[in-house]
């Protein structure tokens, strides 16, 4: 029927692109030669030709023998149809291979009939969700793997500013997990779409990082290839006002060019207006009238519109519709779609035109039919939109009665598909349509049958659907797709809902009240965890509520996720020793209800406590048992959790390595999962183990990838926090300000939880030293110290007390430092002395507070260090192995004579030499900076050579004192050594000189250069002589008026 419709391009001249168009075919030529896949995103505004340009391609490259299969986004509403674009690709991929892809999906047909329904009856939903999505998804690309074996497939996603999230998330799987493949990806999408908060620009921002995916972006057309453009439509060369006029209006979209250029050879010279809604309006009302009807009939059934469909909707003899396809056809109006079953719009836009010049009724009308039309007969679509399609049909058509029920219907096949931001779209719907619909109507929806999100609150499964059953869900889904905001407001809704109501009698179309407390119940834990995660407070009171509404009540799922909720916030509030019974009886009391996923819950809270405890080979066992039969089961949430606190406590045993390589398997479960969020604090906690393990630059796109992808403001405030280390470690000041500032307003002060206070006050605690500030350093910590560290916590107070050591050893000397100095260092002995060191990593920081103390109070020993050294050297802490050894080796060089362990044979100068190279040698290579720094210094001033430095590299900066590393890096050095040269002074003689002129005496620069006093004083002596002054005083005053040295080194 359809084949004896005819089309006609605009323009048959294809104009322009010629380097777009080479980028695509040597897309080819590199699959051709290597067999591995490619991939293109070819972005532009409407109509500057991004589809013609696909249909040049793809002809070509068909012609070339290759298996083209093209699918596009449908719009319904702010987001596509899940799945839409891959389902097309599918079908095509279908007709062409039906034997090979039929061997391909054997056995897993029910699997992959999610994307493709013509493979079989999809499987009915499980708790196993999340598992099959990612499992659809590997399916999917393994599946393409397969049917590219033996030929190139070119597969092409059109309008991706349509897509929908599920279509997002898959092309971003399949980018990623194709190999080996002679697949081309190609996806196309409207850049002026993408506004700041369009759902495509993250995704832009994250493909933008792969390097196999190239972008290109279609420019508009210049004045020359505008001509060309005309002169194809026209069929003749265009006169040069012809051109202006068209060039200037258009400016060089190729739309806009083709409809001016048409309405000119039509002799509309001054009659079309500047809107381009107008322009093409009449280009639709120059057709037949019943191609008009028809036209407007198509646009209001959506992007494409399937013959069938359409004939009947039009309610048109047959021979009318062809004839009046034909003449819309033959326009450019609408062409039809490459499966030859129905019609599109040639121009998004010519659609939207058409839509808008609907009157009211008219769309109501329009969409009533269409959802008669598809309710008598689903087969008129595809299986996969049908429920999209007649959800959304009945929606515009205003018929809240018929409306409601299949809006939920399309929210149950999202949720079936793993596709939580459109099921929240839909839901929002069915919120909006719910007064609205009649009560018949409400009664005869059952929460078997359209929700899920709660456990069973003493409800039967013949009970109606309740409008608090309505706000769980969408609750639920706006959580899972990362909108916590709306998630908190319909959670307060609900609760005030069941503040305010007066439930009917048992006989009423409510049923009975008796479930309500357990609902108040699961609303308030909701709520509660969403104070967290909004930063809008600790949650308790809503928990402490919920626990009091089902004490007395029959046990039951909400028991155990009320008690489950209450072990997790108690650990991270208010950790001691009545957690652990606390947990336990959560762990109970689920696995009393057979609540298997609270129980798992509850074990992976049990299992941290047990790590912190000290049993920590029992601890991680229980939480590698714990996370494998969620993973088994399919507990998305238990798998998140599990995927973050697993590294953490890893990491907080010393046991970085394993904890990088749970991170990945975390990152790529969430992922797959959609949980963006949870990926971006597994991503957090990657970041705190490379850097422990010396790879920062790792380290910084683990933080990079946390901060683009975190939602709520506790994972915005952990990347921030792991941003703070590393800045401060590379010796980047002013960023960890900046990022301090961040981590500070997003933890906020609502819901002060220990462990990130501890970290906190480190990050504020090291930013002050460096900033020189020693007494807010010192206020800082002494917060810290009075609020204490619970059990839990250990891990970070053994870090802030080395920070808060090694400013006071820094400082000392410093006169404003010494009031109050020995009652703060009492107070961090103490400190440390109450810390159980109950792993090696904590025994290891043990021995370096110790020693940093000792350097503190003028008694530090070269053997303190080196059994800080000895412990730090197994636990592949490189960063603060060099730390240690730089210390070692400066004591060594002090007080050699007091050395008696760690020599090996060696003199204490032969040692402090080979700790100085590595611990140089490590810092280089992480890029640590300061440290580097105070390393050269050392070296320089000792008049040790490191590797890969020459004496210019470390010129300037002898003078400054050991403990004053810090200031080193931060003066600025000479540029020029020739003043001090053109004295006769030796290089030895300006190291002493700049000491001189520092206002030393010979005793400290002495103690600086590691030479005798007397010493000190012929260098001395040499330089009046040398600078014709007959004091120091005079020899300080000509430095400084020469500037020999730059800025005096704070004394």
């Amino acid at each position: 029927m359809l084949s004896s419709v005819e089309t006609r391009s605009v323009s048959p001249v294809f104009v322009g692109r010629a380097a777009e168009l080479a980028v695509l075919g040597d897309a080819l030529d590199r699959i051709a030669a290597s067999g591995e896949p490619q991939a293109l995103l070819i972005g532009g505004e409407a109509g500057v030709g991004k589809t013609r340009l696909i249909e040049e391609f793809t002809e070509s490259a068909r012609a070339r023998g290759v298996l083209v299969a093209l699918g596009g986004c449908i719009e319904i509403g702010s987001e596509g149809l899940p799945f839409a674009p891959f389902s097309a690709i599918l079908h095509t991929l279908n007709w062409h291979l039906r034997d090979e892809l039929a061997a391909a999906v054997a056995g897993q047909e029910g699997e992959l009939s999610r994307i493709l329904p013509e493979l079989g009856e999809t499987p009915g939903e499980a708790h196993d969700e999340e598992i099959g999505r990612a499992r659809l998804f590997e399916l999917t690309a393994r599946l393409l793997e397969r049917l590219a074996a033996h030929r190139t497939l070119v597969l092409v996603v059109e309008d991706l500013h349509w897509a929908d999230r599920s279509t997002r998330e898959l092309l971003a799987y399949l980018l990623k997990a194709l190999h080996d493949a002679s697949v081309l990806l190609v996806a196309t999408y409207r850049s002026d779409d993408i506004h700041r908060r369009h759902p495509l620009r993250p995704f832009l921002a994250e493909i933008d990082r792969m390097r196999t995916v190239r972008r290109v972006e279609l420019a508009r057309f210049n004045r020359e290839e505008v001509r060309s453009q005309i002169a194809g439509i026209n069929g003749s060369e265009p006169e040069e006002d012809t051109v202006d006029r068209v060039y200037k209006r258009s400016e060089g979209n190729a739309f806009f060019v083709e409809e001016l250029a048409r309405g000119l050879a039509d002799g509309c010279l001054h009659g079309l207006s500047d809107p381009l809604r107008d322009l093409l309006l009449v280009r639709v009302e120059a057709l037949p009238e019943d191609a008009q009807r028809v036209v407007r009939t198509a646009a209001e059934g959506g992007s494409t519109v399937e013959h069938e469909l359409l004939a009947a909707v039009c309610r048109m003899p047959e021979d009318d519709l062809i004839e009046a396809l034909r003449a819309a056809v033959g326009s450019n109006t609408l062409v039809p779609t490459q499966d030859g079953t129905g019609y599109r719009f040639r121009h998004a836009l010519a659609r939207e035109a058409v839509v808008d010049d609907l009157l009211p009724g008219e769309r109501t009308r329009l969409n009533r039919r269409y959802a008669e039309a598809l309710e008598a007969n689903p087969s008129l679509v595809r299986t996969e939109v049908c429920a999209a399609r007649l959800a959304s049909y009945w929606y515009k058509a205003h018929d809240a009665a018929k409306a409601l029920p299949a809006v939920l219907a399309a929210s149950v096949q999202a949720r079936r598909r793993h596709a939580y931001a459109e099921q929240l779209r839909l839901l929002d719907r069915a919120l909006e349509l719910w007064d609205d619909a009649p009560k018949e109507v409400r009664q005869g929806v059952r929460p078997v049958d359209y929700a899920e999100a709660y456990p069973a609150c003493g409800c039967d499964d013949g009970d109606a659907l309740r409008f608090l059953d309505l706000l769980a869900e969408i609750a639920v889904a706006a959580r899972l797709s990362g909108d916590n905001e709306r998630a908190f407001t319909i959670t307060k809704r609900a609760l005030r809902s069941l503040r305010d109501e007066n439930d009917p009698p048992p006989s009423s179309q409510h049923g009975s009240s008796r479930g309500d407390p357990l609902r108040k119940a699961w609303f308030l834990v909701q709520r509660s965890r969403l104070c967290q995660s909004t930063g809008r407070g600790n949650g308790w009171n809503d928990l402490g509520t919920a626990q009091e509404l089902v004490r007395g009540l029959p046990p039951s799922s909400v028991h155990a996720e009320v008690m489950a909720a209450v072990a997790s916030w108690a650990v991270l509030h208010e950790p001691g020793p009545d957690t652990f019974a606390t947990v336990e009886r959560a762990v109970e009391l689920a696995q009393l209800v057979g609540d298997k996923e609270a129980e798992l819950n509850s074990r992976l809270t049990l299992a941290g406590l047990r790590v912190d405890s000290g049993e920590v080979d029992k601890g991680l066992a229980d939480f590698r048992t714990s996370l494998d039969r969620a993973v088994c089961r399919g507990y998305f949430a238990v798998i998140a959790r599990g995927h973050v606190n697993l590294p953490s406590a890893l990491e907080g045993v010393g046991r970085s390595r394993e904890a990088v390589e749970v991170t990945e398997r975390g990152v790529e479960l969430t992922t797959r999962y959609g949980l963006k969020d949870s990926t971006s604090w597994v991503l957090g906690n990657r970041a705190e183990s490379l850097q422990s393990l010396g790879r920062w630059e790792e380290a910084g796109r683990a933080v990079a990838d946390a901060r683009r992808l975190a939602q709520s403001h506790r994972a915005i405030a952990l990347a921030a926090s792991r941003r703070i280390d590393l800045a401060l470690n590379e010796g980047d000041l002013a960023e960890a300000e900046r990022e301090l500032a961040v981590a500070q307003e997003h933890y906020g002060t609502h819901d002060p939880q220990p462990q990130h206070a501890i970290v906190m006050a480190q990050h504020a605690l090291r930013v002050a030293a460096r900033q020189g500030r020693l007494l807010d350093a010192r206020s800082i910590l002494q917060q810290a110290l009075d609020a204490g560290f619970p059990p839990g916590t250990h891990r970070y107070a053994w870090p802030l007390l080395w920070a808060a050591t090694t400013a006071e050893a820094d400082a000392r000397g410093l006169p404003a430092a010494e009031p109050g100095r020995a009652a703060i260092l009492a107070r961090i002995r103490d400190a440390a002395k109450r810390l159980p060191q109950l792993s090696p990593v904590w025994s290891a920081y043990g021995l370096a507070v110790d020693a940093e103390l000792r350097r503190a109070e003028g008694r530090e020993t070269p053997d303190a260090w080196a059994g800080a050294v000895a412990a730090f050297e197994p636990l592949e802490r490189p960063h603060e192995l060099a730390r240690a050894c730089y210390r070692w080796a400066e004591s060594l060089l002090h007080g050699s004579e007091r050395a008696t362990t760690g020599l090996h044979g060696r003199t204490p100068r032969e040692a402090a030499v080979l700790l100085l190279t590595q611990a140089h040698t490590a810092a280089v290579t992480m890029g640590a900076r300061p440290l580097a720094d105070e390393l050269e210094l050392l070296a320089q001033r000792a008049r040790i050579p490191l590797p890969g430095l020459t004496p210019a590299d470390t010129a300037g900066t002898a003078g400054t004192p050991a403990g004053n590393g810090r200031a080193a890096a931060e003066a600025p050095a000479p540029s020029d050594t020739a003043p001090a040269e053109s004295l006769g002074l030796t290089p030895r003689e300006r190291d002493v000189l700049r000491l001189v002129a520092d206002g030393r005496s010979n005793r400290q620069i002495a103690d600086a250069l590691f030479i005798s006093p007397k010493t000190a004083s012929v260098h001395v002596s040499n330089i009046l002589a040398k600078l014709g002054v007959s004091g120091r005083g005079e020899a300080g005053a000509v430095a400084h008026r020469l500037r020999l040295f730059g800025e005096p080194t704070p004394g």
